[in-house]
Formats: structure tokens, C-alpha cells, sequence
């Protein structure tokens, strides 16, 4: 299988992940669920990952990436499904979580794929092409959806965007060589707490901002539709202003090799948080639809650095030989900092209102580019391994 196939599966698969996000926010709004209701389903997302990420990384190694992408993305159709043959608020939270998780089985398999396409001099320029495909998936599904809602609807919208992830099953379930296959076990593994990783104040400052920027990108995704909508911007227009996020990160991704090797990884990474939160500042103050896609232009410019960034530096703060390990633990701290945050959030959106939401997601934003403050010193160099 060839990058450039991979890529048209992610791309199909991110826009069809992140579509669901604006559908489900949007929908429920209109069938009159509160802010706390639709914490709960935004946290419905992550509750399976959660629990599963590790195991979904040892299947991926014990059965290859074939099997986990061809049921990965099944799964993100038939979550997208259940709410167009089942329109009700019960259908949202069955769909947010089958979406969640058939999502982490599929993405966790997509990166060892892309990782084992080419020797190591094209790694960089493969997970580069990577990252750029995410960003036209994020900024696709969401202006898709918006337009699609305004005038096909919530629940013919759900049923469009499920068949977009049959394009992936179709392309799996008909090639057979599709790069990593099963792992051969040699001899019993040394089972090693993955906590002992949080030991190194350095490696777990980069955890914990990484987590940071991960819940700032899901709240901006969550939480600007409902903002929008209060504002009265419709769903049109709500879909370009957070189209404009992911166009922004598309762009700065490109950019994003030159700007490590001119400032380095940490400082790229600490002030990309230091934007963010400078720029959730400013949501509350506006309600146009053309200054919110500023923000969220702006948004998209600092969280597109912080994400690939950040995959970079616990790659090279990783112990030896442990760098697997210190993605898996990533992984865990994300997903459950996008459990506990959302229910917070929602509950603090329905007593107070949505401006508290991107006032406190700019401290945490803050907290997290202090955390990380201290080593960004000299540029480092990336190597194409990474």
C-alpha cells in the first residue's frame, strides 16, 4: 500500500471524526439537551479509549494494522449511523462512544502503518504528509457538516457523513498488503510500570502539556459550536469557523520543520500554549462570524504547532527503548483529561455560562506553557527517525 492510499484514508476517516463533533453539539442543541448533558457526550468519546488504548496497541502489534483499520473505520460509520436510523439525545451518547473507540482502533494502527511506509529518510517527510492530511480532514468535516446541516438537516446529515468511511473499509477489505503484519512473539516481554516514566520531571511536564493542548483542541471543537449558536451564526457559518482552524494548521505544519530548527522544539511548543490561551481570551468578546474565524484562525495556527511538537519531544525525553511506552502513557493522561474536563466544563457551562469555559481552558492553557517553560532554551535537531 502505497502513502499516498494511506492518506485518502485518513483523510476520509478525519473528516467523517471530526464532522461528528459538529453534528453531535449541533444536534443536541436542538433537541434541547443542556451544556452538562453535552459534557457527558463529549466525554462519551474518550471513556472506551480510555480503557482500551494499550490493549488496542498490543492487538495492532499481535494481528498487524490491517484487521484494527478495517474494523476502526466500519465502526466510525455505524456511530455515525445510529443517530440517523435513531434520532434521539440516547442515540448521541451510543454514538459518541462506538465513535470514540472504533476511532482509537483505527488511528493508533494508521501511525505504526505510516511509520513502516519507507526507509528512515522518508519517516519525517511521511508523518509530515500525515499531519497535513489530518488538517484538510479537520477543516473538511466541519464546514461539510455546517453546510450539510443548513439544508439537508441533522439526521440525513448523520446518515451522509456515515458512508464516507466505507471508502476506507472498501480500500482495506480489497488490498492485502497493507505493510505491518503480525508481530512474531521471540520471548516473554519484562513488564515494566508505566508510571515510573512520570518520574522525570522533564518527560512528564511534556506529558502533562501535551495533554493540555490535546483537551484545548477537543474544548475549541466542542464548545465554539455552541458559542456560535448562541450567537445566532448559523450552521454555515459556524462550519467556516472552524474550518478556518484546521486550514491554519494545515498551513503552519508546512512551515512547522523550519520553525523547530529556528527556535526549537520547546519554545515552538510553549508559546503555541501561550497563544492558545491568549486566544481563548478573546472568543467572549466577540459574536461576528469573521472575527470568530480570526480567532479561530489564530487557534488553529498555535494548536497545529503544539500536537506534532509534542510527539517530538517525548520521542527524544523518552528513556531508551521506551518510547513506545511513553506514547501509550500519553495516550492514557489525553484521554482521561478528555473524560474528567468535559464533564467539568459542561457542568460549568450550565451554572455560568459558556464565557467561564474559554476563560478557565486559557489558564489550564497557561499552566501548561509554564510547566514547560524551562527548557525551551536551544533548537534541536529532528532526525528522520522521528
Amino acid at each position: 500500500m502505497t502513502i499516498g492510499v494511506v492518506l485518502l484514508i485518513v483523510l476520509c476517516n478525519m473528516s467523517s471524526f471530526r464532522a461528528s463533533k459538529v453534528l453531535i453539539s449541533l444536534y443536541a442543541l436542538e433537541l434541547g439537551a443542556s451544556q452538562f448533558y453535552i459534557g457527558i457526550m463529549i466525554a462519551m468519546y474518550s471513556l472506551l479509549p480510555a480503557l482500551l488504548a494499550v490493549h488496542a496497541g498490543k492487538v495492532s502489534d499481535r494481528l498487524g494494522v490491517r484487521l484494527p483499520m478495517l474494523i476502526g473505520s466500519l465502526g466510525v460509520g455505524v456511530g455515525l449511523l445510529v443517530p440517523g436510523l435513531w434520532p434521539s439525545v440516547p442515540a448521541l451518547y451510543v454514538s459518541a462512544a462506538l465513535i470514540g473507540v472504533s476511532h482509537m482502533f483505527y488511528n493508533l494502527s494508521a501511525q505504526n502503518l505510516v511509520g513502516s511506509l519507507g526507509g528512515p529518510g522518508e519517516h519525517t517527510r511521511n508523518f509530515s504528509n500525515y499531519a497535513l492530511a489530518m488538517s484538510i480532514g479537520s477543516s473538511m468535516g466541519p464546514l461539510a457538516a455546517g453546510f450539510s446541516i443548513d439544508h439537508l438537516g441533522h439526521v440525513t446529515s448523520y446518515l451522509c457523513f456515515a458512508a464516507l468511511p466505507l471508502i476506507p473499509v472498501a480500500i482495506m477489505a480489497s488490498t492485502r498488503n497493507v505493510g505491518l503484519g503480525p508481530r512474531k512473539k521471540t520471548e516473554e516481554e519484562k513488564a515494566v510500570m508505566s508510571t515510573s516514566l512520570l518520574a522525570n520531571p522533564v518527560l512528564r511536564g511534556t506529558l502533562i502539556g501535551g495533554a493540555v493542548a490535546t483537551t484545548g483542541q477537543d474544548l475549541f471543537q466542542f464548545y465554539m459550536p455552541i458559542y456560535c449558536h448562541d450567537a445566532g451564526l448559523s450552521a454555515s457559518a459556524i462550519g467556516v469557523v472552524l474550518a478556518m482552524s484546521g486550514i491554519a494548521a494545515f498551513v503552519v505544519r508546512i512551515w512547522l520543520p523550519a520553525l523547530v530548527k529556528r527556535w526549537g522544539s520547546d519554545t515552538v511548543f510553549t508559546m503555541s500554549l501561550y497563544i492558545s490561551a491568549c486566544s481563548f481570551l478573546l472568543v467572549p468578546l466577540f459574536t461576528s462570524a469573521l472575527a470568530l474565524a480570526m480567532v479561530s484562525l489564530v487557534l488553529g495556527l498555535s494548536m497545529g504547532c503544539a500536537q506534532p511538537v509534542t510527539l517530538m519531544l517525548i520521542f527524544s525525553r523518552a528513556p531508551e527503548g521506551r518510547s513506545g511506552e511513553a506514547l501509550g502513557v500519553r495516550v492514557t493522561i489525553n484521554q482521561v483529561t478528555h473524560i474528567v474536563v468535559p464533564l467539568i466544563f459542561g457542568s460549568l457551562g450550565s451554572m455560568f455560562g459558556i464565557t467561564p469555559v474559554f476563560v478557565l481552558n486559557s489558564l489550564i492553557l497557561s499552566g501548561g506553557g509554564w510547566l514547560n517553560r524551562g527548557h525551551a532554551s536551544r533548537p534541536k535537531e529532528v532526525t528522520g527517525d522521528q
